[in-house]
């Protein structure tokens, strides 16, 4: 790119540093030197992707193979597609300036439904063909990964291929593939057809979709005889083996999640009915305590931060918990480096933890209680009570701490207006309880915000055979909420309804959903995740243009042995257990977590191995 051009368009965007390259960190390679060079996508601004630790331990995975050069793009935000316009100038890379369509695979993270249209948008900002079925032997194959890809089939027009599950090993298989087949002039029919032999990869041109004469999908036919149906998740079972980025890059400006990160352990034992992460990332794995410690040490060292997080789904189910804790307390508080544990569950947050937490972090807590009232909450299967979320608060308050946020969700199955009243009347209680103790920080007044976000029934859950409450009703809801609040203490906020919708359509689609994707591209819709760009009319004309019943896919409550779209993929559980879990929530009945008792999810029969054998 010619240099007068790229100092042009930066004098006239906000922020430069989106886009100059060059971090502490990144990676150079000889272009000459590799067989393949590989375009990590990102369809969010910088700030947000720089900010996801798949960023990170996908470019220090690929760029640890020597064949392989992995660069970064990022969404242009407005002011910097307009000047790419402007001066004629195609989507480019980070480090090398280089043009998208210029590399040989392209792969996107996907890491939620909302970032669909910012897809599009770099594609064809890099003048990549936007369906795979257009893309010629000169084309690049463009891939995904990241957790959206349990149900592929909304994106499937769009992509050659999808690796599926942990992504450490896969991508530089494909990359290997690809090169293989290179060598041997294979055809690019030819070379999908052998990345659909690598376990985790689904090509959805290898795979029709049969419909039924409601809509419903009646099943699948795979085209080529050796394809597997359904196509498996790839599992890496030994965390403390797993390459992590202990160099990793430091953003050259202030980003959303402004630290570094260390993913302590993988997957979940509780199996809330609720959360698609929960069940997706199984089995439970976790990294030892000792390499924990190690591992952030080297990369605050490697960095210079004054602040690490600590990565899980819930990292108080750590079974080294405490020895994790005093290893990392050893250094971190005569260095000053802040440890962040957002993910603690209210019942495992006891006052020697509150006293270990209290040396570096001064900030408040943050518990996600999830429903307002006991019987909801058993139907979630959060299995935590009103007395263990009250025990965890007053250990909090006993040891210095005034603010508390609390996260819920409205409209989750088998709701009423008593639940949504219940989360009011569960702030309050809190408040009350830090007035009543003798010994509550002095001369400090309590906070307690409650972040209520609109239920999305997920793919994968036992809830993916739920509707979406409905936008009307979860305002209704909303306004009944705001107004129950009798407290000045209490904060309430709350996430936008019509976005909730529109993301439950896109979790819950099938490849017809692919046409309102692109007419809501074509409208003009980019960055739909952020306020500046989500227009709520905008996607509703185009469901109505692409033929696209929304509805369909939101709001219908599905029956049980329903084909589903996200059937063609195998994440390891098995759709009989969904269903028992389904029916235990409509009876209000919990299930142990994993620990306490193997509930059959058949994850183990998928990895071969039973859950906690190693620990």
């Amino acid at each position: 790119m010619d240099e007068i051009v790229f100092n042009r368009m930066l004098s006239n965007v906000q922020k430069p540093a989106r886009y100059i390259g060059g971090e502490l960190g990144a990676v150079m390679k000889e272009p000459d030197k590799v067989d393949i060079r590989f375009a990590f996508c990102f369809p969010d601004s910088y700030e947000i992707g720089m900010s996801s630790q798949a960023t990170q331990i996908m470019y220090n995975v690929l760029n640890s193979d020597d064949s392989i050069w992995c660069e970064r793009f990022f969404a242009p935000w407005f002011d910097m597609h307009e000047q790419m316009e402007k001066e004629d100038v195609p989507l480019f890379s980070l480090e090398s300036r280089t043009p998208l369509y210029e590399f040989d695979v392209i792969g996107f993270t996907l890491q939620y439904e909302m970032s669909y249209t910012n897809v599009l948008y770099m594609l064809e900002l890099g003048r990549v063909k936007l369906f795979a079925a257009e893309r010629d032997e000169n084309d690049p194959f463009v891939v995904a990964g990241g957790p959206c890809t349990c149900n592929p089939e909304p994106m499937a027009d769009f992509f050659d291929m999808f690796a599926l599950g942990d992504g450490e090993d896969i991508d530089n298989e494909i990359c290997h593939c690809i090169a293989e087949c290179r060598r041997k002039g294979m055809s690019r029919k030819e070379i999908l057809i052998a990345c659909s032999g690598i376990k985790g990869v689904y090509v959805p041109s290898l795979y029709d979709p049969q419909y039924l004469p409601d809509g419903r999908i009646s099943g699948y036919s795979e085209s080529d005889g050796a394809a597997p149906l359904p196509v498996a998740k790839r599992v890496i079972l030994d965390m403390d083996s797993t390459p992590y980025p202990l160099n990793p890059i430091v953003p050259s400006m202030q980003v959303v999640h402004d630290r570094p990160s260390i993913e302590v352990l993988r997957g979940c034992i509780r199996g809330c009915r609720f959360c698609q992460a929960g069940f997706i990332y199984r089995p439970f794995r976790c990294k030892d305590a000792s390499l924990i410690c190690q591992q952030a040490k080297e990369i605050i060292d490697n960095t210079g931060y004054d602040e690490i997080s600590l990565l899980s789904l819930s990292t108080s189910d750590h079974p080294q918990l405490e020895q994790m804790l005093d290893g990392l307390l050893d250094w971190t508080v005569d260095r000053k480096v802040n440890l962040s544990l957002p993910s603690l569950r209210v019942d495992s947050f006891t006052g020697t933890l509150a006293q270990k937490l209290r040396q570096v972090r001064e900030s408040g807590l943050t518990f996600a209680a999830e429903a307002g009232t006991q019987r909801l909450r058993d139907v979630i299967n959060k299995n935590i009570t009103e007395e263990e979320i009250l025990s965890g608060c007053r250990d909090a308050f006993m040891n210095g701490y005034s603010a508390v946020k609390l996260y819920f969700m409205m409209g989750l199955p088998t709701e009423t207006d008593e639940d949504i009243l219940g989360i009011s009347a569960l702030c309050q209680k809190i408040v009350d309880l830090y007035y009543s103790l003798p010994d509550k920080p002095k001369g400090k007044s309590v906070s307690v915000s409650a972040s209520v976000s609109c239920f999305i029934p997920k793919p994968k859950t036992p809830f993916e055979f739920c509707g979406f409450n409905g936008v009307d009703e979860l305002r209704r809801k909303q306004d009944l909420l705001i107004k129950s609040v009798r407290s000045r203490k209490i904060t309430i906020s709350w996430h936008d309804a019509k976005t909730s919708y529109i993301e439950t359509v896109l979790a819950k689609g099938d490849r017809k959903v692919s046409r309102a994707v692109l007419a809501a591209y074509k409208a003009g819709a980019i960055f739909d995740g952020w306020n500046e760009g989500f227009d709520y009319d905008r996607w509703m004309q185009a469901f109505t243009d692409s033929g696209v019943d929304s509805g369909f896919y939101a709001l219908r409550d599905r029956d049980p042995d329903e084909t589903e779209p996200w059937d063609v993929v195998d994440y390891g559980v098995r759709k009989q257990f969904l269903r028992r879990e389904y029916e235990k929530a409509m009876n209000a009945v919990t299930t142990p977590n994993c620990r306490e008792q193997c509930s059959g999810c058949g994850v183990n029969l998928f990895t071969g191995r039973e859950c906690f054998a190693e620990r």
